[in-house]
């Protein structure tokens, strides 16, 4: 995929505009948004996301457009998974309504330099060594499994980081909030207000989150600019799909399962792709593994979109029992 220079910088650029936008309203006026006000930042988003979409199917062809939105649509899906961690952060925290949605764009614009930061490394790593597919394969089955182990307890599946437990016991510390700021004075002396700590958590668990995310879309596309662009829409609005579906994301019982059945898909897939394409010496002789199947571009995508869907039908499904169950007592 031939992407010359000034693309990347109008697509930065565009991008960081479209964020800086975000930090700025809502800089100016820290608030709990209406739903009205979500849903339609959300679908202004998700039609971005789309015509993106659409336009690289135009101008790079199908297989380029497929690898787009196959990224798109599982970093979208691992974000909503990311959800239940930010819900129970902030619950933890108690972080006050009005000021949740700061915490979550500062959050999520850390989370952009950090999967920037990692794709840079991800692409220059896989451009050099082949092997590094099976490094990546092998971690998104081991996560999978973790996904699924943890299922029966989101609130388990969430531990303080430990540089967190030491902030918040040697550095001076106030319970008090001073807005949206990160310090405040008391008594003469500086200090740091829970804002930092809810900064600093949000910071270090989605550096977490791109150890996964990765990964996973570097297993459907080799391609910078798509492994870049799919994260920055993944990640736009998900400040306002915090807020629209709270509550709905506690109906998603089974998006746990649904992901690890994804990234353990996904974790095959680039198995597959190191044998078809094996140097090491220790496997084969170092020669290509002639057997190993090449899943295309087009079958991943059916295959996201069948384990969205089904996950999804199925979560609501068990949710609605519940309720006529609960109903009939």
């Amino acid at each position: 995929m031939d992407i010359h220079p000034w693309v990347w910088v109008v697509t930065v650029v565009v991008t960081s505009a479209v964020l800086l936008f975000d930090v700025v309203v809502v800089g100016r006026r820290p608030h709990e948004p209406s739903m009205r006000e979500c849903a339609r930042a959300l679908a202004l988003f998700v039609g971005a996301a789309i015509l993106f979409g659409i336009a690289i199917t135009t101008i790079s062809g199908v297989d380029y457009g497929a690898q787009f939105f196959a990224g798109w649509l599982t970093e979208y899906s691992l974000s909503v998974d990311n959800l239940f961690v930010f819900i129970i952060i902030m619950a933890k925290l108690d972080v006050p309504r009005q000021y949740q949605q700061t915490a979550l764009l500062v959050g999520i614009v850390l989370a952009l330099l950090m999967r920037g930061i990692f794709i840079a490394v991800g692409a220059a790593a896989i451009s050099a060594f082949s092997w590094v597919f099976y490094l990546f394969g092998i971690f998104l089955i081991y996560t999978a499994v973790k996904l699924v182990l943890s299922h029966d307890d989101e609130d388990e599946a969430y531990q303080e980081p430990k540089i967190v437990a030491f902030a918040s016991k040697h550095l001076p510390l106030t319970r008090e909030w001073n807005g949206v700021k990160l310090t405040s004075r008391e008594g003469g002396k500086r200090m740091l207000t829970p804002m930092f700590v809810v900064i600093l958590t949000l910071g270090l668990t989605d550096l977490l989150f791109a150890l996964d995310s990765i990964p996973a879309i570097f297993g459907l596309t080799n391609e910078p600019f798509i492994v870049f662009t799919a994260n920055v829409f993944a990640l736009m609005g998900l400040r306002q799909l915090y807020f629209l579906i709270g509550d709905l994301l506690k109906r998603l019982v089974y998006l746990s399962i649904g992901l690890s059945v994804l990234l353990a898909f996904i974790g095959v897939k680039l198995v597959l792709e190191a044998l078809h394409t094996n140097e090491l010496p220790f496997i084969n002789g170092g020669e290509h593994v002639g057997w190993a199947p090449e899943v295309p571009i087009w079958a991943s995508l059916v295959a996201i979109v069948g384990i969205l869907t089904v996950t999804t039908l199925a979560s609501l499904a068990k949710d609605r029992k519940d309720k006529r169950a609960v109903e009939r007592v």
